[in-house]
């Protein structure tokens, strides 16, 4: 098996995988990052969102071979203690219910708001509509997003 030198969270980690190895399995059970969660493994629900070079990604459909010179952020490597904004809004709006899309939400909404610092509520739901809740979060999640923006603006 061929191994591979990734960045993940600003950090060089080495594994030694199968070169089609989704980078959601190499997160879970390689590296033990197990904020980024399985959801339904074809890229449609958004619970294993992460950033990659800083743009969201489905990390179920990227695999591990194409990442080597690119940096990947999970939600354990988005901010110290929880304090990136989107994660302060999230709780401040009391958004999860289950919790299990939380993770993807945030990466998703971080991401949205590193491009957009004043968006839209059409833009927001348009931004945030790949990710399923099971909870139906919606109205809290999209709360939680428009005060993110005003706390980075």
């Amino acid at each position: 098996m061929p191994s591979y030198t990734l960045n993940i969270n600003g950090k060089q980690r080495s594994v030694t995988v199968d070169e089609d190895t989704p980078l959601l399995w190499v997160l879970r059970d390689e590296l033990n990052l197990v904020g980024t969660k399985f959801g339904c493994g074809i890229g449609q629900c958004g619970a294993c969102t992460v950033h990659v070079d800083g743009s969201a990604t489905r990390s179920c459909q990227i695999q591990v071979s194409v990442l080597e010179d690119l940096k990947v952020t999970t939600i354990e490597g988005l901010s110290k203690e929880g304090k990136h904004p989107v994660q302060e809004a999230w709780t401040e709006t009391d958004v999860p219910q289950c919790g299990y899309c939380q993770a993807g939400q945030i990466m998703t909404a971080s991401a949205f708001l590193s491009e957009n610092k004043n968006p839209s509520t059409v833009e927001i739901r348009e931004a945030m509509h790949g990710n399923i809740c099971r909870c139906a979060s919606y109205n809290r999640i999209e709360k939680a997003v428009k005060l993110a923006a005003e706390k980075l603006s």
